[in-house]
């Protein structure tokens, strides 16, 4: 069984960890704190971040969404559809909920590993202003929620789960649909609801 090293709270860990079960694919989790910089965690990634899949073949993939492109080859096209202007749309789609989480996660590290006194504030204003101006765009045109999913409406749900984990009351206003759209993917896959991060 292919193994992935993940945390709970990561954004591309439960994007992974719901596209695999999405896709019928399991995976043996393995917890990891890249603080610690697990020997396993660098022996397959170089960079030590998450997540990591592990696969049974004795490869090592690094990066969430090289991981989806992986999950969507095994499981012959779960994740993305085979028409080229359908799965355009999917990857972009990926790529805009990972570049949310990617700013997200910047002013999560500038706060967390930064003493108060250098926090550089201008450049926190500058991330945030990315997330805000990238939700208005979702919030003016939510993605469709149809029966087949792909992986980019699973990296969307992976993305609002992490803004309720870290920005809970900073995010929602002037998003209502963002937030019903959250509310209405869990309805429909609950199965995928209990990975997001938490």
């Amino acid at each position: 069984m292919p193994k992935l090293l993940f945390a709970t709270p990561s954004p591309y860990s439960a994007k992974v960890r719901m596209a695999a079960a999405y896709a019928g694919i399991a995976l043996e989790e393995i917890p990891t704190n890249t603080g610690e910089e697990p020997e396993l965690l660098l022996k397959n990634n170089p960079l030590g971040k998450i997540p990591v899949l592990l696969t049974d073949e004795g490869e090592n993939l690094f990066d969430s969404r090289a991981i989806t492109q992986y999950l969507n080859r095994v499981s012959k096209n779960a994740l993305f559809p085979r028409n080229p202007a359908k799965r355009l749309e999917a990857e972009r789609l990926e790529a805009l909920a990972d570049g949310i989480c990617d700013c997200l996660l910047a002013h999560v590290y500038e706060r967390r590993f930064r003493p108060e006194e250098i926090v550089h504030q201008p450049w926190l204003d500058k991330q945030w202003k990315k997330v805000t101006r990238a939700l208005d765009h979702l919030e003016a045109s939510p993605p469709k929620l149809p029966k087949k999913i792909t992986a980019g409406q699973i990296a969307l749900r992976a993305c609002l789960g992490y803004l309720d984990l870290r920005f809970s009351g900073k995010w929602e206003r002037g998003h209502s649909r963002l937030k019903r759209w959250a509310k209405r993917f869990d309805e429909k896959f609950p199965e995928l609801a209990t990975r997001a991060p938490h």
